[in-house]
């Protein structure tokens, strides 16, 4: 007999509470979106405050429900993508040497004179790269150009590839499964929005100019999502965890005063004020914060995601190394 049949069968002998079958079988009604595969949770995995099931989403969707379309920009516009994770095979140098073109300048929406990349007119292959320093889902990129001494200059066609290492790299392919070649830009600052059939799993992504209009001048972005959706902010920021949730092995006091004492519940990201942060007693040989989270989902800064999310009630941070005070203000991710 089937486990709902069966969990019918002894409720219906001892009347149990109509809820109890919603919750012993929550994955009959799918509540998991686009597809998604709803997986039930053990009881005794889950404990008390773990939802009792997680959706495993088609590539291309990710969210607690596989609700989101996974086409976010990824940082270039924004800054989230930093100057060091963006390289060229070449820069192109004007203006008697003073005017660099230099990788870091790609920027969607980048103002300025030179406010752009473009490659040395000697580079017969050129390219730009981003580090996205862990893998991610990238499912598409944004193209602009830009203007140099009031010409336009864009990429016309581009191709696009991608790796895990940084050293073995393919190619986005066409239905012909030869390098697909994209579709660039008209003028020089019209944006023009390229959407990948499948997302790919990469940490670097390289843009190849094939065909340009005067010079391989480009600005974009990626678009694209973390590998899994469960990386919400859980509370520290906002005070979702309140302050008796969070413990440490010990805490500063400035001038050994109670009123400046940096306690563990000041551990909260973007914190303000004067004392502002968690800081470890001077004594402490061995220092440790601990949060409990209470709940979870709300909005994301600055992340470090751990390859594969883990299931915890608890969470230390243990300071390895710091320079003068451990000193912190962290936000916890997941779902």
């Amino acid at each position: 007999m089937s486990r709902p049949r069966l969990l019918a069968a002894l409720c219906g002998a001892l009347l149990c509470a109509p809820s109890l079958l919603v919750a012993l079988d929550i994955c009959s009604k799918n509540p998991c979106h686009n597809n998604g595969l709803c997986k039930e949770i053990a009881q005794e995995v889950r404990g008390d405050v773990f939802p009792a099931y997680t959706c495993e989403c088609l590539e291309g969707y990710v969210g607690s429900h596989c609700e989101l379309k996974c086409a976010e920009p990824l940082g270039m516009e924004n800054g989230n993508i930093a100057n060091s994770q963006i390289t060229a095979s070449s820069v192109r140098v004007t203006f008697l040497g003073v005017q660099h073109w230099v990788p870091e300048l790609a920027r969607l929406n980048r103002a300025g004179m030179v406010n752009a990349w473009t490659p040395s007119s000697n580079d017969d292959s050129p390219w730009i790269q981003v580090n996205l320093l862990r893998r991610m889902w990238v499912a598409g990129v944004v193209t602009q150009g830009a203007s140099h001494l009031a010409n336009h200059e864009y990429l016309k066609t581009f191709k696009v590839a991608y790796s895990l290492n940084g050293h073995d790299f393919d190619f986005i392919h066409d239905v012909n499964q030869k390098h697909k070649e994209f579709t660039g830009n008209w003028n020089k600052n019209t944006v023009h929005v390229n959407l990948f059939e499948t997302p790919v799993e990469a940490q670097y992504v390289r843009l190849y100019p094939t065909s340009c209009h005067t010079a391989c001048t480009l600005r974009f972005e990626l678009l694209g999502c973390e590998l899994n959706g469960c990386h919400h902010p859980l509370g520290l920021k906002n005070n979702s965890i309140p302050d008796k949730q969070i413990t440490a092995s010990s805490s500063y006091r400035t001038w050994g005063l109670h009123l400046f004492s940096w306690n563990p519940s000041y551990a909260r990201l973007d914190k303000q004020g004067n004392v502002n942060a968690w800081v470890a007693g001077s004594y402490d040989k061995d220092p440790w914060l601990q949060i409990f989270p209470g709940n979870w989902d709300n909005h994301s800064h600055k992340k470090n995601l751990f390859e594969t999310p883990v299931v915890a009630r608890y969470v230390r941070v243990l300071p390895v190394a710091w320079h003068n005070r451990v000193a912190l203000r962290l936000e916890l991710l997941g779902c």
